[in-house]
């Protein structure tokens, strides 16, 4: 396993006071180049904990109680199944706000109690609206358990909570398991990035070594439970991924301007700036998570997104940018129509790699190369914006676009 270059840190504390349960985890330099924990990072919030169900009903929760309704989909989701509990939290809750995440996390980790411990079920039962709460929540609940935190001790348990079957049929899956054990293995390590990082090491293949690795980056910076990382800097906004080793690099840029963005404010002028000041090799990268922000943060709006990405030209991001903005779209909405409607109001020598940048995502969601295609072409009457988004469908990219 390779030791990550060390800044002095010192000793850290990390305090997390959420819902009333306080978690502490402390992080300090074992001597050995990577921090290790040096006490058990209790869980961050119950639903990363083992699920209990009571008699708590949405009914008897008032609109600021955020605890009593996580509780309740919770037992919505134990007693009737995932798919009932996400139809109600559909009809209720703005699948893009953060109160929604929560309460996915919450259907996840009680659907995980429901089934047993059953991932690859409790998987194929789930969603991914509200920023993949429900895979998040069943991740973090698979590791509760773990005795060790030792990386090797923890990457064999991890190794074999996306290797079912049922997950690796399809790609999207596979991919919203391992993005979700990158996020998981962060609350469960108390934020210990390098810890986590080592552990997705253990994962089977590049391709699930960097899926791994992008919810790793995620949760670095834009942690679930509202704490605050010790592996993120106010005085350099794209700290860690100009410090990590290079072959992480790549999932850590591919979303670092939601770290950018929070400590710049929502400026995009100045984040295309620095994006276009990183490490030559990842400015792309950095254009990438440009693009995936831009529609995340509008709300998937076209003609806003089109406007930011705008912003990226000059440094040559542009194109970037529409590809990871279309991307995002199909990862969303689990279907390409909104994104090829985006592609098309994109400018004409865009449209084709932006068709290729929507394949690589739609492709996830089907087993066969025949499916894909026939997906693909129900998006258009243009043959040549078809055989892009065919291309894109039978590339295994390692980009993160999960939420």
């Amino acid at each position: 396993m390779r030791t990550r270059r060390i800044a002095a840190l010192g000793l850290l504390t990390l305090t997390a006071l959420v819902l009333g349960a306080l978690a502490v985890a402390v992080i300090a330099d074992s001597g050995s180049g990577t921090p290790q924990p040096t006490t058990t990072a209790a869980p961050l919030h119950p639903v990363a904990g083992n699920f209990k169900p009571d008699a708590t009903a949405l009914e008897d929760c008032s609109e600021e109680d955020s605890a009593c309704i996580e509780q309740a989909y919770g037992n919505l989701a134990y007693s009737s199944g995932p798919k009932r509990a996400i139809a109600v939290l559909e009809e209720n809750i703005d699948v893009d706000s953060n109160s929604c995440h929560r309460i996915a996390h919450s259907i996840g980790s009680a659907s995980l109690a429901r089934y047993k411990g059953n991932v690859g079920r409790t998987f194929a039962e789930g969603f991914s609206a509200c920023f993949s709460g429900y895979y998040h929540g069943v991740l973090e609940r698979s590791l509760v358990n773990v005795k060790s935190y030792k990386a090797a001790a923890l990457g064999a348990v991890a190794r074999g909570l996306c290797a079912d079957e049922e997950i690796r049929a399809v790609q999207e899956l596979e991919y919203h398991c391992l993005h979700g054990l990158g996020h998981g293995l962060m609350i469960t390590s108390g934020y210990s990035l390098p810890l986590s990082l080592d552990v997705c090491d253990y994962m089977s293949g590049e391709w699930a070594v960097r899926a791994c690795n992008g919810g790793v980056f995620m949760e670095n910076f834009f942690t679930s439970y509202g704490v605050q990382s010790p592996w993120v800097r106010e005085d350099d906004p794209v700290y860690p991924c100009d410090w990590v080793a290079e072959e992480d690099k790549r999932p850590c840029y591919q979303l670092v301007t939601s770290r950018i963005l929070r400590v710049v404010g929502v400026d995009w002028e100045r984040t295309a700036e620095i994006c276009a000041s990183v490490e030559a090799d990842w400015i792309s990268a950095c254009f990438e998570s440009y693009g995936r922000d831009a529609s995340g943060q509008t709300h998937r709006n076209a003609d806003e997104i089109l406007a930011i990405c705008a912003s990226a030209r000059p440094y040559g991001g542009e194109r970037q940018c529409v590809q990871f903005a279309a991307m995002d779209h199909v990862e969303n909405y689990a279907a390409g129509t909104q994104a090829a409607a985006f592609c098309d109001k994109t400018s004409l020598e865009l449209q084709t790699p932006c068709y290729q940048a929507l394949g690589t995502i739609l492709g996830r969601f089907k087993r066969t190369a025949e499916e894909r295609a026939v997906d693909c072409r129900s998006l258009t009457n243009d043959r040549s914006k078809a055989i892009a988004c065919i291309r894109g469908a039978s590339t295994q990219l390692d980009a993160v676009v999960g939420q």
